[in-house]
């Protein structure tokens, strides 16, 4: 948990977060399983000082969601995890409620034309952004080997939402200003990329005689071909995951200005928060991986969301080093799926939405995604100011999830 003393500065306080061994946690709201899983990921000899777990924390595949890993040398995949470069666009425009209609309802079923959302969907064939985009940015430079499968999936996912946690939502301001916010990452072709290099890991785990204490640990070792391999994937991904939200704001834009008779867009965020890369962190070269976690270096824009019947969160980042200048990704979940499912009932669903323009009629097939199923976004936000600065505070009046 997050210790508070008195400050210097008139009575405020001082944020301290907690040491577990080797784990340095700013979650003041954390099960003792996350605790201990991080532990797991600070006890392997290649990792440079501690593990840093931001207040989402929770418990995830291998690596703790919410957690801060510097490695050297060597990288774990399953830390990185199966969606590469998951992430969040914000785009703040020049319109206020007032240029908004009386019932947003029509907006939603645009936006739903716009983007596709879903388990496995996408676009029946390749759009224009895709062609784009992939001789823009690659022309002429190496990409990873795709299987067939992989470029399919690639090439027609491209600027579509996929489901879970991920969504589309058009927010309000402090100002009242007006904010379309989008949360998705790599698609099918990161996870089967990711999937791939996974098992290779554990496969040379297994050849070497290395004994891990969670098997989802695997690791390759920078120098191998294994490793150089998925870095090349790995970063082909993050810069899928980047543009392909950025083709679906470009795709819901044009609904959004379209029921208000026109806009403009003010500024963009687009970070990332399942990537690594390579960065200095005291006094060394490191691989650093953020495993649902954002970059917040001095100055750095960042987008927070809470849960769909929650508010969300514009920051700058303060670049704390005790954190390798990161924050959270979000609120966090405190149940898991199965569990909000067993737990939660659907009439509360519906309450806590209460004012929204949501898909209510699937409300059934959206329960995990209840709000009660997340933690207190205020909390998080409070347990991380020495690691962020709020800039805006958004509210949702729309959300649109994929099933």
């Amino acid at each position: 948990m997050v210790t508070r003393t008195p400050g210097a500065n008139q009575g405020a306080e001082k944020l301290t977060p907690t040491k577990h061994q080797n784990v340095l946690s700013w979650a003041s709201d954390v099960e003792a399983g996350t605790i201990e899983q991080a532990k797991k990921a600070a006890r392997l000899p290649f990792v440079h000082g501690h593990v840093a777990l931001m207040p989402d924390a929770h418990i995830g595949k291998g690596a703790t969601v919410g957690s801060v890993i510097a490695t050297k040398a060597a990288v774990i995949p399953a830390a990185v995890g199966v969606d590469i470069g998951c992430g969040m666009m914000a785009v703040e425009t020049d319109l206020t409620p007032e240029r908004l209609p009386d019932t947003l309802g029509p907006l939603l079923s645009k936006i739903a034309e716009a983007v596709p959302a879903g388990v496995g969907q996408g676009h029946e064939v390749a759009t224009r952004h895709w062609s784009a985009w992939l001789n823009a940015r690659f022309n002429g430079r190496a990409r990873p080997e795709l299987t067939d499968k992989e470029a399919a999936k690639a090439s027609t996912q491209f600027g579509s939402l996929g489901s879970g946690n991920h969504f589309v939502e058009v927010c309000l301001d402090e100002r009242q200003r007006v904010w379309l916010v989008l949360h998705s990452g790599s698609r099918g072709v990161g996870n089967m990329l990711a999937s791939r290099h996974i098992e290779d890991a554990k496969g040379l785990m297994k050849r070497y005689f290395i004994e891990l204490e969670d098997p989802d640990l695997a690791y390759l070792v920078e120098g191998t071909p294994e490793f150089d391999s998925y870095i090349k994937a790995m970063l082909w991904a993050q810069e899928y995951a980047m543009e392909n939200r950025a083709a679906m704001v470009a795709a819901a834009l044009p609904a959004l200005f379209d029921v208000s008779g026109g806009g403009s867009v003010v500024r963009t965020v687009n970070c990332h928060h399942n990537f690594t890369e390579r960065e200095n962190h005291h006094g060394r070269n490191v691989w650093l991986t953020r495993k649902g976690a954002i970059r917040a270096r001095t100055g750095d824009e960042g987008v927070i969301p809470g849960s769909m019947g929650t508010r969300s969160y514009i920051v700058r980042g303060l670049g704390n080093p005790a954190s390798y200048q990161s924050c959270s990704h979000g609120a966090g979940r405190r149940l898991s799926r199965g569990q909000a499912r067993r737990q939660l009932d659907v009439e509360g669903f519906r309450e806590s939405m209460k004012g929204k323009t949501w898909l209510d009629e699937r409300a059934a097939d959206l329960l995990d995604e209840d709000p009660r199923s997340y933690k207190d976004i205020d909390q998080v936000m409070e347990d991380q100011r020495d690691l962020v600065e709020i800039q805006h505070t958004l509210t949702q009046i729309l959300n649109y999830k994929g099933l």
